[in-house]
């Protein structure tokens, strides 16, 4: 069973953390399987996510997730996804959500958004490219992760390097 706080705000799905459930009676509606994509209609943000191989068994969507099943030979359901998570859909979920304590959107919101539909081609070579740019992100902050452990390492070598050269008052050449 697939749960609003099994995504997280930037559409990653916790594949691994899902909840197990026996089902019973007719739920077919409500059944997701890879190529079909979750909509999150509650939240801070109202992003889209794909499910993609790792989900082999029939996986429950549970409200208040929207399933939507994209036309493959008019969107890909990644285009899809890449579309509704970014600027200008999230401002336009932004314009029409109800809610106080707990930001809502109707089914009718989701509906109304307006996507830019290329070539399918264009829209793999768009998400292919999105994908690359998060990749060089993540690897970007590893890399000054690894770059401050790295000196702070050194540094922390030369502090004691010098704690010792004036507890023995020699100097270090």
């Amino acid at each position: 069973m697939i749960q609003l706080r099994d995504i997280s705000a930037n559409g990653d799905i916790a594949a691994d953390r899902l909840t197990r459930v026996a089902i019973d009676g007719a739920l077919d509606r409500y059944l997701v399987r890879a190529g079909d994509v979750v909509f999150r209609s509650r939240g801070d943000r109202n992003t889209a996510s794909v499910l993609d191989g790792r989900f082999i068994e029939p996986v429950l969507a549970v409200l208040p997730l929207m399933i939507l099943r994209p036309k493959s030979h008019v969107i890909t359901p990644q285009y899809l996804a890449w579309a509704i998570n970014q600027a200008p859909a999230q401002r336009f979920f932004d314009s029409i959500a109800c809610g106080t304590n707990m930001r809502m959107l109707p089914k009718a919101g989701l509906a109304a958004l307006e996507i830019e539909v290329p070539a399918i081609e264009t829209q793999r070579k768009i998400v292919e490219i999105h994908a690359l740019a998060e990749l060089e992100q993540r690897l970007a902050i590893l890399s000054a992760e690894k770059r401050k452990t790295l000196t702070t390492l050194i540094l922390n070598g030369q502090a004691k390097d010098l704690s010792v050269a004036v507890a023995t008052g020699r100097k270090k050449k």
